[in-house]
């Protein structure tokens, strides 16, 4: 019932929001930037507010046309190299000569779409032959494509890993950290010639009984049972995945922007004093940034519901009882595989000390083969976007593949 409020609610304001961006856009032709149109500045900024806070549910494109390798500009075209009904396998192909480390960036399902990395794939461009994992919005896969749950999210993982072959690397940010760690060890368990070279895990909860945030209280202060009753519905039947039962991804960005509401806010008070300012690169920044954080994706029932009973309630991993399948997963089965876990020292998704605890888990690589990197100043989005991670996490990154060879 929640969900079917909810999408009539969206249908509703669509037309709304429709003829507010429309009606702006005419009026702001008559805007002549002198004192006596400053009121039909401030309806355009307006217009342009209510127009443009729609949640959606379509996956932004990452815009990638070329990028800079060495001295030239080369251009980057996006290429599915493997789907599921539930994911594809994205390639950035360039148009080089020279060989280059391949890496698949393991995306988040975590409400929202894969080109919420689109900062973490830009700085890995040049210098990487990347693939990401472009994981569809659960409301648009059928019934008859079956379930997806933990055990689903690792199978892709290593299916994905293997498409990509040996000698590849994998970085998982925030939530895929987990099913990262169990792939990659039971790939190393079977002497799989596709087991990643290097293995960078960043912001995620391999621990969460480390350093809880508000995010690890709340999965503790209920049980599973509340989660399904309160926070899974069912997809409306007239979309393409009508009957599937899902965490919905607009719930899931009510929940975040909760926690940092005066931040919202104020962003959008800013937002119509750029608009009535005049100052369009400030707009255009807040543009950007809220077209994809306002793109929201459902994630499967199951998934979510097992994500959260045994990762954030029963710590599963960390307590050796992670299985996969049946089968115990063993970290202690990683050898080969070089190792890097970083920490945001202000994140308060993810505490300090719970990706790091992956070191201790994964005790048959060497002391020398592993290491963590705690990046002073950053918050949890900045362990993997903007300045700080292009110019002092990524080195580290890159020294790893580098070392792993």
């Amino acid at each position: 019932m929640m969900y079917q409020i909810y999408q009539a609610q969206q249908d509703l304001m669509t037309p709304i929001r429709q003829f507010a961006r429309g009606t702006g856009a005419l009026l702001r032709q008559f805007d002549t930037g002198r004192p006596e149109t400053y009121g039909l500045r401030q309806l355009t900024a307006a217009l342009e507010l209510l127009g443009s806070t729609a949640i959606t549910h379509e996956r932004p494109s990452f815009g990638f046309r070329t990028v800079q390798v060495g001295n030239r500009a080369v251009a980057v075209e996006e290429e599915p190299v493997f789907s599921t009904p539930f994911g594809t396998l994205l390639h950035f192909r360039k148009e080089i000569d020279i060989p280059q480390p391949r890496i698949l960036v393991v995306a988040p399902m975590s409400g929202h779409f894969a080109t919420l990395l689109r900062g973490t794939v830009q700085v890995l461009l040049p210098d990487n032959d990347v693939y990401i994992t472009d994981w569809t919005n659960a409301r648009d896969v059928p019934l008859s494509a079956g379930r997806f749950g933990f055990d689903e999210f690792v199978d892709h993982v290593i299916r994905f890993q293997e498409e990509i072959g040996p000698g590849g690397h994998i970085l998982a940010v925030c939530q895929p950290a987990v099913p990262v760690l169990a792939a990659v060890s039971l790939m190393a368990e079977d002497r799989n010639p596709a087991t990643p070279r290097s293995m960078t895990l960043m912001a995620g909860p391999i621990d969460t009984r480390i350093s809880p945030t508000k995010v690890n209280e709340l999965a503790q202060s209920k049980p599973i049972a509340w989660f399904e009753q309160h926070l899974i519905d069912t997809v409306p039947w007239r979309l393409r995945g009508g009957g599937r039962r899902v965490y919905p991804g607009a719930l899931q960005l009510t929940a975040f922007m909760s926690m940092n509401m005066n931040r919202h806010v104020n962003a959008h008070v800013e937002q119509f004093r750029n608009l009535v300012g005049g100052d369009s690169e400030l707009a255009d920044a807040h543009r950007r940034f809220y077209d994809e954080y306002l793109a929201v994706m459902d994630l499967p029932a199951e998934f979510y519901l097992e994500t959260v009973r045994r990762v954030f309630q029963e710590h599963h991993l960390p307590m050796g009882k992670l299985t996969h399948r049946n089968r115990p997963v063993r970290p202690e089965a990683i050898r080969r595989t070089r190792l890097l876990t970083v920490e945001g020292e202000r994140d308060d998704i993810c505490g300090i000390g719970q990706t790091s605890a992956a070191l201790d888990l994964c005790r048959s690589i060497p002391h020398t083969m592993k290491r963590n990197h705690l990046q002073i100043g950053a918050g949890h989005y900045g362990v993997f976007s903007g300045r700080r991670w292009a110019n002092e996490v990524y080195p580290l990154v890159r020294e790893i593949i580098a070392e792993a060879g």
